[in-house]
Formats: C-alpha cells, structure tokens, sequence
C-alpha cells in the first residue's frame, strides 16, 4: 500500500466549493510539493473499470509482434507521437538505456484557429487494435482536466492568481506515455547498470500516474534513502516535474524517482505504467518567479521557455539529435 510519508488527498475538496476544504487542500499540497515532491490524489476522475479496461488495451498492443508496433513508430518527431522502441531512451547523466519501449499519445488536434497545432505531430494509433484510440484519448483528457485543477491549487500556494496557469496549459504539449517494462529474460546478460528506468526528474510542470501493473517505483527521500510507492487503485500520484521546479526556484521541488529490476523470481515478467505528463505551450516563460528569489534563496536556473527546455531535455535523453 502507500507509504504513509506520501499525503493522500482527495481533488474533491478543492472543487466542492466548500472555502475551508479548499484552503486546506491547497496547503497540503503545497506542504507536500514543497518537502518530498509527490502526493496520491483521488477524485481524479478515472473509474477502476475504465482503467482496467485501459491497460488491458495497451497490454494487448505491446504483446503483438515487433513488426505491428514498429509501424507506429515514426521518423524526424522525436519520439513525440506513436511506438518508440526498445533501447531508444537513456536518462540524463547514465549511458545504457532504460528496459522499456513506450507509446506517445498527445492532444488531439482542433480546428480552431490556434497556432499551436502548426508544432504538433498528428497523433496515430494502431489500427488493428480499434479501442487503444477511444482509452488512450479518454485518458489522456480527464488526467488534463485533474491536472488543470492540481494546477490552479498550486497557483494559489504560490499566491499567484487562480487562473495563472489556465492560458499557458491550454492546449499543452502534454503526453500520455503507455510504457511497457518488458520482461528480462535473461538477466546476466544486461550491461552493468541497466535497469528499468533509471533516476530521473521529470521534463514536465507535473505527473499524473495511475496505478502500474507492478511494484517497482522508487522516490529519492531527502535523507537520501531510496522509498517504494505504490498508488492505491482509486489513487493517482502526483509529481512536480523540472519545468515546476525551475518556474519556483526549486520551491516546489521535482523529486528524483526510478523504477527498479524486480527480484530475480519476476524477471519473465512484464510491468506496465501509464503516466501523464502535464507540459505547457512552448511559449510558456521558465523564469524563476521573482516572489520565489530572494537573498536565502538566491535565482538557480538561466531563462528559458518550456520550449527551449524540452528541446534541450530531449537531446540530453536520446530522443532528439543535435
């Protein structure tokens, strides 16, 4: 179950309209984003049934052959849409790649007139497997819908206007990320220091990760020591990522995480994941907010946009070439 060094909160109380729920939900959230980086949020707006149905959809795809998925695998993005295979990430700072192959799916184009489409690679999707569309979609626009609101609470720990982040998140160059942790199935064969996923912080604003298949994941307390999380079925756990952290002057704090190898026993097995990843438009100003610099906490990070930032990020994991 969740470790109880984890906040549990409920999104609930921040849109009921009950004023001292909402007050309470924000400074819990800020007190945990400002100490250990990650919360577990219910009322997220997933039901058990449709993620169950969700993940079964994406296990059926990374079980069909390398061919069918290597089809959806598409040159010159970036990794940002469709298949990336096996081998293809490494993180910031190791040299062998994470033991996973992973599936993009991002916003929905609109004809609406917005500029932002023109950045966008289309979405595509596995034809042969025709419910992956309508899961993945549904997925990825309620967790944005959570996501819009987790962000307005922290704009009101930041004492920032309610809405401060609502036009720098609309259309968002948010991802959903079906990730496969493929079975190892021989083990002393892996180069040193392969694992499933290495330490990280991620790219984004914030993480929305409904519960994995497995056991696995693993927080970076502040004392140094390595945690296990795991989120309960009607939870999802939230995280700040590198473009929060960077816009707070590390305030908010983008709290390193892995996914480990399991015991040697569970190996032939595979672990599935489904995080969100919350970005902003590409215009989105980076800069440390002055009201999080001061002569205590003096400025940490160069300006730069999120655009700026996730090209840089994307060459340093292997997905973009210089």
């Amino acid at each position: 179950m969740l470790l109880n060094e984890i906040p549990s909160l409920d999104l609930a109380d921040f849109t009921s309209g009950d004023a001292q729920k909402k007050a309470q939900f924000v400074q819990q959230l800020g007190s945990a984003f400002n100490t250990i980086g990650f919360v577990a949020i219910k009322g997220h707006g997933l039901t058990d049934t449709f993620t169950k149905d969700l993940y079964q959809e994406v296990e059926n795809f990374f079980q069909s052959p390398d061919a069918l998925k290597q089809a959806y695998e598409i040159e010159g993005i970036a990794g940002q849409r469709g298949y990336v295979g096996k081998g293809k990430e490494t993180a910031k700072g190791f040299k062998v790649p994470d033991l996973k192959e992973f599936y993009h799916v991002g916003q929905v184009h609109r004809s609406d007139g917005d500029s932002v489409w023109e950045e966008y690679p289309q979405n595509v999707f596995p034809t042969e497997f025709p419910n992956f569309e309508r899961h993945t979609v549904q997925a990825y626009q309620t967790l944005e819908a959570a996501g819009k609101a987790l962000l307005q609470a922290i704009a009101i720990y930041l004492e920032l206007p309610e809405d401060y982040f609502e036009a720098k998140v609309l259309h968002g160059n948010s991802i959903l990320r079906a990730i496969h942790y493929f079975p190892i199935l021989n083990p002393d064969a892996l180069p040193e220091g392969a694992v499933r996923a290495a330490a990280h912080g991620d790219i984004n604003l914030i993480t929305l990760l409904m519960g994995a298949s497995a056991e696995g994941l693993e927080v970076l307390r502040m004392d140094g020591k390595w945690i296990p999380i795991t989120a309960l079925p009607d939870q999802v756990v939230v995280n700040v990522g590198d473009m929060l952290d960077r816009l707070t002057n590390h305030k908010l704090k983008s709290t390193i995480h892995r996914v480990v190898n399991p015991p040697r026993e569970k190996m032939g097995s595979s672990r599935y994941s489904i995080p969100f990843f919350m970005h902003p438009r590409s215009e989105m100003d980076l800069s440390c907010l002055s009201s999080c610099v001061n002569s205590e906490y003096p400025k940490l990070y160069v300006d730069m946009n999120a655009g700026e930032f996730l090209t840089e990020r994307l060459i340093e994991l292997g997905l973009l070439k210089k």
